[in-house]
This record gives C-alpha cells, structure tokens and sequence, in this order.
C-alpha cells in the first residue's frame, strides 16, 4: 500500500513538474514576445522622437528667428578717437540678416559678409564707421604669418595699433568660437569689452581663445587679396612672424552695400 501511495505521490509530482514546466516555458514565450514588442515600440518612439527632433531642430531653429527682432547695445565713450567718428545709436539695434561690405585696397577688393545674428552690437558699429568714411584711406597696420596667428589686421587710422574710434563695444562672444580660414573677428586689448574700430581678417587657421566676436566672414576672391599680401611677408617689426605688411596695404573705401 505504502509503495502505491509512493507512485501515486510520484507521479503527482511529476504532473506538478510537467505542468509547472509548461507553464514556464510559456512564460518565457510570452516575455520574450513582450520584450519585441517592447523592442519595437522603442524603435517607433525613437522614430517619432526622432522626427519630432528634427521638428523640435526647426522649431529650435526657428526659436533663433523667434528671439529679439532687435536688441540695445552699449557705446561707452573711451578715450580720443584716432579719426572723428560717431557713436552709432544704441537702440533697436537688428538681429536679423547679413550686410555686405566691400573694403577696396590698393591690393584688390576685398568683400566682407557681416552677420547680425553673430553680433548684432558690432555689426551695428562697423556699418556705421564704414559709412562715416571711418575706414576710408586708412592702412592695416599688422600682419601675421607664424604658425597658429595668420590674420591681417586693420581699422586703426593711426597705423599704430592703439587707435579706436572713441568709443568701445561689447564682447559678443561664445565658448565655441574658432578662427577658420575666411573669418572676420574684432581685435581686442586684453581687457572684456574693450573693442572699438580694430579688426582682423582669418586667412589661415589660427590658434585664439574664444575671446573675440567674429561677426562674419571674408569672400574667396578677398581671401586671395589677403593671400597676396601674407605672400609677401611682414616687417618682423613685432618679432619674427610678427609686423607691418611688407606689401603696404591700405583700405582706399569701404563701401556698405
């Protein structure tokens, strides 16, 4: 009797294993499906997202066009000017659109693109000293042509390096500034804010800190004027890689336009 009980305990547990078996492997079935369909909304969402990322990146873009239409900018007075100039005014200054220069040198033209998106306050105040004739007959007075500083610099009427329009302008600057060949920045004293008229043309890739507005950029054709000019070599007066152009060049007009 007790060796029937026995089988029959036996076999009782072996249903219980069976089933319980089964039942596990359609757990695993199910969990497994569970985790495709899992893995496949994930892909859809990422999908959507993604999508509604690019919308999001044009409506971020977007958001660009959407801030300030203008903003205020700063003139502070600062020192006497190199050459009679006018402060621009300071309100309602556009954030909006690009605004083409062309600097015409002894050397060849050189057209320049500014941007107002990148600094609005300093676009603002070169259009208005290159339509007061601030720029006009003036010459650039440093060229650099080591490795790491290759920029043509310009926009002191005196030539001595040390000469501004009589005001100063406000950095518009970011941690992510870089110097490529064809950028138009603003030269600086070491002190924030304190750029005014000086500025200087990229014609090979050059090693700064992000600490000056670069407010647009130098077409190919006036590339190959500074090209020319870098050609043939500076003075060393600075130190070696470091001087006035051998090849004077001076800025005959600057026309907006």
């Amino acid at each position: 009797m007790r060796r029937e009980a026995a089988k029959r305990k036996l076999a009782s547990q072996q249903a219980r294993r069976a089933k319980q078996a089964k039942r596990r492997k359609q757990v695993a079935v199910i969990t497994s499906a569970a985790v495709v369909v899992v893995v496949v909304v994930a892909v859809v969402l990422l999908s959507t997202v993604g999508s509604s990322g690019d919308d999001s990146t044009t409506a971020a873009a977007g958001g660009a066009d959407a801030r300030p239409a203008s903003v205020s900018c700063s003139y502070p007075s600062e020192g006497p000017a190199a050459k009679p100039a006018q402060a621009p005014p300071s309100e309602d200054v556009s954030t909006q659109g690009t605004v083409g220069v062309t600097l015409q040198t002894n050397s060849g033209a050189i057209p320049l693109t500014l941007d107002r998106s990148l600094a609005p306050c300093t676009v603002n105040s070169f259009v208005s000293l290159a339509q007061q004739g601030y720029f006009d007959a003036t010459s650039c007075h440093r060229l650099t042509t080591s490795a790491g500083l290759q920029v043509l610099q310009c926009g002191d009427p005196s030539g001595t390096g040390t000469g501004g329009p009589g005001y100063t302008i406000p950095d518009e600057v970011s941690p992510e500034l870089t110097y490529g060949r064809g950028t138009l920045a603003m030269a600086k004293t070491a002190a924030p804010n304190s750029g005014g008229s000086q500025f200087f043309m990229v014609y090979g890739d050059s090693q700064l800190p992000p600490e000056y507005t670069v407010f647009g950029s130098i077409s190919p054709e006036g590339l190959q004027v500074v090209d020319g000019v870098a050609r043939a070599g500076d003075d060393g007066s600075n130190g070696p890689g470091d001087g006035a152009p051998a090849q004077p060049v001076t800025i005959q007009t600057a026309t907006v336009g």
